[in-house]
């Protein structure tokens, strides 16, 4: 049978099956609120395990977790697509697209790919909440914050971005200061030690590797940051969350 055939046959026998996929409102309104920043909406969506509904989804391979996995794709270049519209740097964008999708090929349940689809999402939303907040500042803090992204694995001081952006070092300080109300020090561990959440999450690089990693002076400065900001050691944050969300 060519595939022209086969077409009619498939397109006959889902016509008597009276089976029609999700309306195309739903998800375009969930890939909206994604790339605006619609925290509340992305987080209903998750909690109600739209995502996985059986009801509506369209049948990409006959094996369930096959399937999911394409849903998976499709979904992630979704809204990668739309939060580059939307802003979104764009290889940062791709980065985390790629990332996600390579965590997901290696998950082995419906269950861990709907977790992984959540946090997924929430990822990006988080990240366009801080692109929409860029769309009002100044072009120096801009460039700081990129500078800081494509830097992390660095040490960065005010010095190297002040050199960068052109301005003096205390006249950087007090504009960033003003424009996000943090520092520029403590903007640049917490840009750190949210990298090494996905560490210690996704990778099986000892503490001292990230540490060294992400440039901090050493371990124990390494440890002590990281429980100033998330409230536990990331021994115990690996214990907690190693693999529990792929």
């Amino acid at each position: 049978m060519n595939l022209r055939n086969e077409w009619f046959q498939t397109e006959l026998q889902k016509s008597e099956e009276s089976l029609s996929h999700r309306p195309l409102e739903e998800e375009y309104s969930f890939y909206q609120a994604v790339s605006s920043g619609d925290m509340d909406y992305v987080q209903k969506n998750c909690q109600d395990n739209i995502f996985t509904n059986s009801e509506g989804m369209g049948m990409l391979s006959a094996n369930p977790l096959t399937n999911i996995k394409y849903h998976f794709v499709v979904t992630t270049a979704m809204i990668t697509r739309r939060c580059i519209e939307a802003g979104m740097e764009l290889e940062q964008a791709f980065r985390l697209s790629d990332f996600y999708i390579l965590k997901m090929d290696s998950c082995t349940s419906i269950e861990a790919i709907s977790k992984l689809h959540n946090q997924m999402a929430l990822d990006y939303t988080q990240k366009m909440i801080l692109v929409k907040k860029s769309a009002v500042l100044s072009k120096p803090i801009v460039l700081c914050m990129d500078y800081i992204y494509s830097h992390i694995n660095h040490r960065i001081t005010v010095n190297d971005l002040a050199e960068y952006a052109g301005l003096s070092p205390s006249y950087l300080s007090r504009l960033f200061k003003k424009e996000l109300n943090i520092s520029i020090s403590d903007y640049i561990c917490e840009m750190k030690i949210e990298k090494a959440q996905h560490l210690l999450k996704y990778s099986n690089y000892s503490l001292i590797e990230i540490a060294n990693y992400l440039a901090f002076s050493s371990q124990s400065h390494f440890i002590q940051s990281f429980k100033k900001l998330v409230g536990i050691t990331p021994k115990k944050y690996r214990n907690h969350y190693y693999r529990t969300s792929w």
